[in-house]
Order: C-alpha cells, then structure tokens, then sequence
C-alpha cells in the first residue's frame, strides 16, 4: 500500500478557516454616501435595514408610483403631474436638496435608494412588470431631474460619466446653418455635444436635433431628454439580469412573501385600517347604516341593497360586508344587532348558531390568541377584493367593475343615480382596459364634483387628501367628510374646546 505524505483533513471540519480571523473581520460593505439628490441606482445597497422597513418603505413607494400611473391613465400633463404628486412626495418619499441642510438628508435618500431597489426584486418577475416599472421609475426620475438645483443637477450629470462629445468651436461654425435650422442657435447657451442617434429617439421623433454621419448634434438645454434615456437604458438592462437572479431569492423565505405581496398590490397598494380612519362612534350604529349607504362605494352599494331585498348573502359577502363595517366603526355589538336584524328571515337559534359566531371572529372577539391580539381581520383592499373568492351564481361580493357584465355594471350605476352618458363611456372604456380602481375614482369624483371643489376652496384640501381611493373604508370616509365637511369641522371644534375646558 502507498502511504499519504499530506495529512488528511477531518471531513467535519471545514479547510482553511480561522474562526478568530473570520469573527473580527472587517466588513465587505461600506456605508455609501449619498452626495447627490439624484440617484441613477447603478449600486445595490449593502447596509442592513428591519423588515419593517424593507417593506414600508417600498409600500410608501408603490403609492407614489401607483399615483403616476393614475395620472398617466388620465392623460395629466407634466405640469399638472408634478402638481398633483407634489404633497404626496413630501408624504411618502421626501427628498431634500443639498443646500436644504435637512437634518433626515441621508434617511431621505437610503430610503429613496432602498425603495426602488425592492421594488425592483418585486417587479422583475414578468415582462409586464418591468415594463410597467420601468415605465413609472422613468417618469418619476424625468420628474425629479427637472426640478433639481441647476448646480446639483449638473454634479450629478457629471458622474454619471455619459459618453458625449462636444462639439469644438471650428464645427459648430462649419454647421452653423444646419444646427439653426435643427431649431437650435450657432451659440447655444453651455454649448453643443453629439451622441450616437439612437440615445435620444425622443428628440430625434420631435425633431429638435440635427442628424449627421450617425450623430445627433444636441443642444445642452435639451439634456434632460439624453439623461433620461440613459436611466432608462441602464434600468431596464438591470431589471432583465434581476429577473434572472430571482429563483436563488426564493429561497428567502421571509422577503419572498412580502415582495409576492407587493407585485400583487402595483395597481392599487394596500390600505392599513386605523382608528383615526373610522368616524366618530355615535355616527355608526346597526340604525345608521341604511342611511350612510349611499357614501358606500358600488361593491357594498350592492351588498346593502341585496342584503336589504333577500334578507340574506352568503358566506364572502358576509365576510366583505362585515369587514367594511368594521372599518367605518360599527361596533361588535350594533354589529351583531344589525346582521339579526337584517337575517329576519331565520330564527334566533339558527342565527346564534350559523353567523354569530362568525361575526365575532371576525372581530377578535373569539378565536386563537393570534386572532385575538391582531383584534380579527382587517377590512377587505381593493386588490384583495378584485382577486380573491370569485363570485359565483348567487353571490354578490366581489368588485362590479370588475365582475359584473358590462350592462348590470351600467344598470346599477344608473340606480345609483350616476347617469350622465360621457361618464358611462368613460367607466365602459376604463373596464374594457382593466382599469377598476381607475373606474371607481372616476364615478367618485362625478358624484362629489362640487363637494370637492368646495373642499378646495374652503378648507384648502390637496393631493393629499385627494389621492386615488384604493379602499372601500377610503371611499366611505372620504365620501362623508365631503358631504358633512361643515358639520363635522363644527363637532371637532366643540370636543376640542369641551378638553380645554376639562384641562381647567
């Protein structure tokens, strides 16, 4: 037998390692520095965050570009764009210049920074994801580059190191009758560069440069157009190797669910329920409802009038129903009284026995601990209501945009009152184009035209208070605070000046 000169190395332990040297190692990473507004998200970030934030930060996100794909589908100018996002930015995804000195500068921009880039995990996964998200992240950048500081945004162009030439003084003089007529002026203010044509198809489709020898001369006013072609060049070459990193993430089974639940919401992001979104208490009881029926979006619309006509739904529509009411602050027990009254048709045993039960469950009155510390279920959102438990023949949950046909949809509508005919087209080519929150919006802001402009006129309110409803409890709130708007400004006020009073 031949004898081994080299020692052989324990199979249950690893080669090579020094567990002292591997634990006080220093760091792969480096915190980055964030030095410009702008950010062309070229470099992944490496430090660590909490899940909480991972995903509120990309949800703050998704709001923004949800808002601009509203626009978009409402053919907003830039201009009025801009406006409408504006206090919704300085909500969700703030963002400070350098001469601001803002104290959350390096916060503002991590979370800027951190924010797309989940949301990039999330909506890599399709051809229609990343087409839709490059698409907005490419509007929101055009956006905040046009709003930049001259002197940040000029730094920020010049590390991008964009391949560009610029035009030397004995060309532009040979060319000068060409670069007029491209719309330009032989001494352009900051000068000429020229850049390969396919870099700027926007300009060249608009024809504002001039085409020479494969070159597109550019002036330097129009630099944004080059900028933002280059961002979403880059963007969409890093969303194709994204998606073909994606299954080694999959792994991870504690992002996979979140950034699943992301992609999920990209049209209507989800709503969380707090106390602050329920009216006061002595404005919901079992007695109140049929009447504040009609600040109800279209689905529980629907479900009140059918529970009204049959005196019975089923097991979703309960649950939909019961889960709205919830979240406008109907309490457990005018909850329980207004379902008996409602289900007159069966006797008291059966209700105890089939549905009363139920109702507390979904209120965290019974159940497991966990049910019982989360305080039950949380009112159905938009997304979850148009994709989850299909209705069926005798069913009415769901959303009606988006599951009735074409003719109930304008049936109901018109017993609703909503019978304007441009309207209705507008909700029939909205539906055609899978737009139902789109749909909804609209016929809300028919319905509260001049409550809405009474809003804005007398009480100042903006985008803020007027984004996209993406939540039946959104749309029941906002619906009654337009119609009581002076009324319940008059209750604030009294219950403000009673805790003064109490304070003395």
């Amino acid at each position: 037998m031949f004898r081994h000169e080299t020692p052989r190395i324990d199979s249950k332990r690893r080669a090579n390692l020094d567990p002292k040297r591997k634990q006080f190692a220093s760091t792969p990473w480096k915190p980055i520095e964030y030095l410009h507004r702008l950010n062309s998200y070229d470099s992944p970030p490496m430090s660590e965050i909490t899940l909480e934030q991972f995903e509120q930060w990309a949800i703050d996100r998704l709001r923004i570009l949800s808002e601009l794909e509203t626009c978009s589908f409402r053919n907003k100018t830039q201009v009025e764009t801009a406006t409408h996002l504006e206090p919704l930015l300085r909500k969700y995804l703030p963002l400070s210049s350098n001469t601001a000195m803002s104290s959350s500068q390096t916060i503002e921009r991590q979370k800027d920074h951190y924010s797309h880039f989940i949301l990039r995990l999330a909506f890599s996964r399709t051809e229609d994801l990343r087409r839709r998200f490059l698409k907005l992240e490419t509007a929101l950048f055009r956006m905040r580059f046009a709003q930049d500081d001259a002197k940040e945004r000029a730094s920020f162009v010049e590390s991008l190191g964009l391949e560009w030439e610029a035009v030397r003084e004995g060309e532009r003089v040979a060319l000068a009758k060409e670069l007029v007529a491209a719309g330009g002026a032989y001494k352009e203010d900051g000068g000429w560069f020229k850049v390969e044509w396919e870099r700027v198809p926007e300009l060249v489709e608009t024809r504002r440069v001039l085409l020479k020898g494969g070159k597109a001369y550019v002036p330097m006013r129009e630099q944004l157009s080059l900028v933002v072609a280059e961002f979403s060049s880059r963007l969409e070459k890093a969303l194709e190797l994204t998606s073909r990193a994606l299954p080694r993430l999959d792994e991870d089974d504690r992002l996979t669910p979140i950034l699943n639940h992301l992609s999920t919401h990209f049209s209507t992001p989800a709503f969380a329920s707090t106390s602050s979104d329920s009216l006061a208490p002595s404005a919901i009881t079992a007695a109140t409802i049929p009447t504040l029926a009609q600040h109800f979006p279209l689905c529980m619309h629907n479900l009140q009038t059918t529970l009204a006509t049959n005196h019975h739904l089923k097991h979703f529509g309960r649950l939909q129903y019961t889960l709205f009411l919830k979240g406008i602050g109907l309490s457990l027990d005018d909850a329980i009284q207004f379902w008996r009254q409602s289900f007159s048709n069966v006797t008291d045993d059966r209700f105890n026995k089939d549905y009363r039960y139920n109702i507390r469950h979904a209120y965290g009155d019974v159940g497991g601990d966990a049910n019982r510390r989360g305080r039950g279920y949380t009112p159905f959102s938009c997304q979850r209501i148009l994709t989850e438990h299909r209705p069926g023949p005798g069913d009415a949950h769901g959303c009606p945009y988006r599951h009735f046909s074409v003719d109930k949809l304008t049936s109901l509508l018109q017993d609703t009152g909503v019978t304007d005919r441009d309207l209705l087209k507008e909700v029939r080519e909205d539906v055609s184009k899978s737009r139902f929150h789109i749909a909804c919006n609209r016929v809300f802001e028919h319905t509260h035209k001049a409550d809405i402009r009474r809003a804005k006129d007398e009480e100042g309110w903006g985008a803020a208070e007027l984004d996209t409803i993406v939540h039946p409890n959104t749309y029941f709130k906002r619906s009654y605070l337009l119609k009581n708007l002076r009324r319940v400004k008059t209750e604030a006020g009294s219950e403000e000046a009673m805790e003064v009073e109490g304070s003395g």
